[in-house]
């Protein structure tokens, strides 16, 4: 079990650090979700972790016989409703769906990912520094990890922080944000202010290509 003051990690390392495959596709996640430069590769593992776990206890109840009553009828339920509330999940769905969740929808839950596609800031690498520096809350709680995963009943309470000055929409990151929207969806303006070409085509390519809260949900049929 080990000493409570030396914890083992709770995510699982590549068995071979030099494939290269692995690290051009962690490389591509890494930029894609904005994760930390320096140890970017770490929030993937975690999460690849977690994915590993869920689709290993839906195997185990697979195998089983019988998971229609008893004691594995409720680890099934609550199995299934734990990655209902996660958003991993649509109405209806079965054990066999979360074998069909990847590392992509895990990620696009984070907290990070989720204050980016809502509109509050404009890139994921802004909606990393606006969740580490305490401007970001769901309801009364400041949210200061971007890892966390968000959940349905969160969804509803994601905001700027009450004690954030971004709550005034007057303040200049709002305004960027709100202007580089504005350009990404009507097209550059007149202003000599404006964001470059360049920057407005980016902007608009990710919004076009960044998965929407809804996309992160693995549809299911019935059980």
């Amino acid at each position: 079990m080990g000493h409570p003051k030396f914890a083992r990690p709770k995510y699982d390392t590549p068995t071979h650090p030099w494939k290269k495959g692995r690290i051009e596709e962690e490389h591509a996640l890494k930029e894609q979700f904005g994760l930390k430069k320096i140890g970017g590769m770490k929030e993937i593992w975690k999460a690849k972790s977690k994915l590993r776990r869920w689709r290993q206890n839906a195997m185990k109840l697979i195998g089983r016989v019988d998971t229609s009553e008893g004691h594995f009828s409720r680890e099934k339920n609550d199995l299934v409703e734990s990655m209902y509330r996660r958003g991993l999940l649509g109405d209806g769905a079965s054990l066999d769906d979360i074998l069909q969740i990847s590392v992509e929808h895990v990620l696009s839950r984070r907290l990070q990912s989720q204050v980016y596609y809502r509109g509050l800031a404009s890139s994921m690498r802004q909606a990393r520094q606006l969740v580490i520096h305490g401007h970001i809350g769901l309801g009364e709680q400041k949210m200061t990890v971007p890892s966390y995963i968000i959940t349905r009943d969160d969804e509803n309470t994601l905001a700027y922080h009450h004690t954030s000055p971004l709550t005034d929409s007057s303040h200049p990151i709002r305004v960027e944000i709100e202007e580089t929207r504005a350009a990404a969806e009507y097209g550059e303006g007149e202003n000599s202010d404006a964001p470059s070409e360049e920057f407005v085509a980016g902007v608009a390519e990710g919004a076009e290509t960044a998965p929407t809260a809804e996309d992160t949900v693995v549809e299911g049929g019935d059980e």
